[in-house]
């Protein structure tokens, strides 16, 4: 028994030792830009996350850095989440939800680039999602949806594909949300802060 217990230690150590090199590695993977992307219209697509085409690439998407509104009940603990940072109820955080669907599909109507890491986005479907940024003539689909007051700011910590580092995009976000706020925009329009 005594002669075992130093082998099991060794093939945990292995065992961790390769956990933390996929983590380093998932950290690690490059930018790729897919260009002339098209919006390919289905049932599960919303502000944030939606099923895009890129050439023979055919996946969903979840973009980096921030959580649209939920347009239904599903993830209850989710909407209410939402509801509370936007202070306005679960009828007003769903509407806002059908807005911010509606906006990502307006935006994303002709050709449009996305930028990916093809790291998993998670989710609730069986589909993997992959999380990326999308660009459309210039402008940030993730930057259109927080300075119109359609999604919050959240999560992932990655550097931009242009190398600015995600703490200081995230206080640019934190600023347009603050706007968004201010000028009353969007689901802010209702908002009881």
């Amino acid at each position: 028994m005594t002669t075992l217990r130093p082998l099991l230690i060794i093939l945990v150590a292995v065992v961790i030792s390769f956990q933390a090199s996929d983590g380093v590695a998932a950290k690690a993977k490059k930018w790729e830009k897919l260009a002339a992307c098209q919006y390919v219209e289905d049932k599960n697509n919303d502000g944030d996350s939606f099923r895009v085409k890129c050439g023979e690439k055919d996946f969903v998407l979840r973009l980096y850095f921030v959580d649209a509104p939920e347009t239904n009940l599903r993830d209850a603990e989710r909407t209410r989440l939402q509801s509370e940072h936007f202070g306005v109820s679960l009828e007003e955080t769903m509407k806002a939800g059908v807005k911010a669907t509606e906006v990502a599909r307006d935006t994303m109507k002709g050709s449009f680039d996305v930028w990916t890491k093809w790291s998993s986005g998670g989710g609730r479907g069986k589909e993997v999602r992959y999380y990326g940024l999308v660009e459309v003539d210039g402008k940030s689909l993730v930057e259109i949806l927080v300075s119109s007051g359609l999604a919050r700011i959240v999560g992932q910590v990655v550097p931009l594909p242009n190398g600015e580092k995600s703490t200081a995009y995230k206080k640019r976000l934190a600023a347009m949300e603050s706007e968004a706020r201010k000028q009353r925009v969007g689901v802010w329009a209702h908002s009881i802060k």
